[in-house]
C-alpha cells in the first residue's frame, strides 16, 4: 500500500493513479492497460485507482472490493469524489485502493 503511494507522489510524476496502484501493489504488468485510466478517464467515469484495484483481483471480488471502496470514500466515480465537501484527494484514493487490493490479491 505505501509503494503505490510513494509512487503516485513522487516527483518528477511517472504514476497516474492507477498505474500507482497496480505497480504499487506488484502487478506492474498492468501498468501500461493503466496509463489512460487516470485523471477522471477509467471506464464509466470510475475513480481510477479504483478501476486499477478492481482488474488487479478476479471477478469474483470486484464487487466486494468497489463497495468497500464506496463504504470508505462515499463514491465509485472520480468526479463524484473530486466534487463532495470536502473533496476526496487522490492520493486517498490511491491508498484506500492500494489497501483494498492488499485485503482481496496480493498487495
Amino acid at each position: 500500500m505505501n509503494r503505490a503511494v510513494e509512487l503516485f507522489t513522487a516527483v518528477p510524476r511517472c504514476h497516474n493513479c492507477a498505474q500507482a496502484v497496480v505497480d504499487g501493489c506488484g502487478y506492474g504488468e498492468l501498468a501500461d492497460e493503466m496509463k489512460m485510466c487516470g485523471g477522471g478517464n477509467a471506464p464509466d467515469n470510475c475513480c481510477g485507482a479504483l478501476h486499477a484495484a478492481m482488474c488487479a483481483v478476479g471477478e469474483e471480488k470486484q464487487q466486494t472490493l468497489r463497495n468497500d471502496f464506496v463504504e470508505i470514500l462515499g463514491s465509485s466515480k472520480c468526479r463524484e469524489l473530486k466534487s463532495a465537501l470536502p473533496a476526496v484527494p487522490c492520493v486517498e484514493c490511491v491508498r484506500v485502493a492500494a489497501e483494498l487490493l492488499e485485503k482481496y490479491g496480493k498487495c
